[in-house]
């Protein structure tokens, strides 16, 4: 089974990348938060560095509904050394679908199409894909594993919900075995509601041909996920040291690149969201985290809490 690291803005950048595969591992690809800009800015130029990226597998993810921005920015990626992108058509944020973009480029299969048509004519390297299965209908499905049949995709990453559910309900697991019969040509990706080895197992029993699955949010909380599903000495991972030293590198690492001790809180808080998951009876130490005004609060809050509060069974 082949395991990939899920984008999440804000959230999975190369310090988190870095940092995470250094403590735990067990990830064979890592994908970017979507880069947007056709200049690529700082933070997105940061994330594909190669020197940013040396000892990890990465694909560069965009977001766009334009093709001459697309192949722009796929033209620089490529300088870089890279043989692969990513489309995102799997983004079901508001202020993001509203412009047609991620998951909202679904809900007009025929500008997608067009636009596929472009972009796999001209691009210089792979594109691969991750999407949804529609917007407002699983209906919509079909038409769209019609539109995919037609381009050579490098792989297809299936979040088997609509734009409409965000991140809520149920997965349609039915709708990844569909592309399975369908798209028989194309290597397929699994994302969705894997947060445990219990709902790997439930998967492999609904798709058992599934072989590859992104994770995000699951290992976001319980960062030993990967390393619990390829059976790779989770238990002498899971251990307070080696979190406080993963925390460590990554607070280190924004600490030396923020401009300034507020904005390196704001990115420690955001991780702080998913991670105090693996601690029990953690609310009022997260409170703590959270007030923090200044690295001397924020450090000793989270020493209490690595001190003090015990992990998760």
């Amino acid at each position: 089974m082949n395991l990939y690291l899920a984008p999440m803005e804000g959230i999975t950048t190369y310090i988190y990348r870095n940092a995470y595969n250094h403590y735990f591992g067990g990830i064979d690809k890592y994908f970017t938060p979507f880069i947007a800009s056709k200049k690529l800015n700082r933070r997105e130029l940061n994330e594909i560095l190669p020197e940013h990226n040396e000892t990890i597998t990465v694909v560069p993810q965009i977001l766009t509904n334009r093709a001459d921005e697309f192949l722009q920015i796929t033209k620089k990626i490529a300088g870089y050394g890279y043989q692969t992108v990513n489309l995102n058509l799997g983004c079901p944020s508001g202020t993001v679908t509203a412009r047609k973009r991620g998951a909202g480029f679904l809900g007009v299969p025929d500008e997608l199409d067009r636009f596929l048509y472009e972009i796999y004519d001209k691009s210089p390297i792979r594109i691969s894909i991750k999407t949804r299965i529609g917007v407002e209908s699983i209906e919509e499905w079909e038409h769209l594993l019609a539109i995919y049949k037609k381009y050579p995709i490098a792989e297809l990453i299936i979040h088997p919900r609509l734009q409409k559910e965000l991140y809520k309900f149920t997965p349609h697991k039915e709708a990844f075995s569909a592309a399975i019969s369908a798209l028989p040509d194309i290597p397929l990706c699994y994302n969705g509601e894997i947060t445990s080895p219990k709902s790997y197992e439930e998967l492999l029993t609904s798709v058992p041909e599934a072989d590859c699955i992104m994770i995000g949010r699951g290992i976001l909380r319980n960062p030993t996920l990967a390393a619990q599903l390829k059976k790779n000495n989770a238990a002498e991972l899971f251990t307070r040291e080696n979190l406080k030293a993963f925390h460590d590198e990554i607070f280190a690492g924004y600490s030396a690149q923020m401009a300034g001790e507020t904005p390196t809180l704001f990115k420690m808080k955001d991780l702080w969201t998913y991670l105090i998951e693996s601690f029990a009876a953690s609310d009022r130490y997260l409170q703590k985290i959270r007030k923090s005004s200044d690295y001397t609060e924020y450090k000793i809050a989270v020493n209490n809490l690595f001190r003090e509060c015990e992990l998760r069974n």
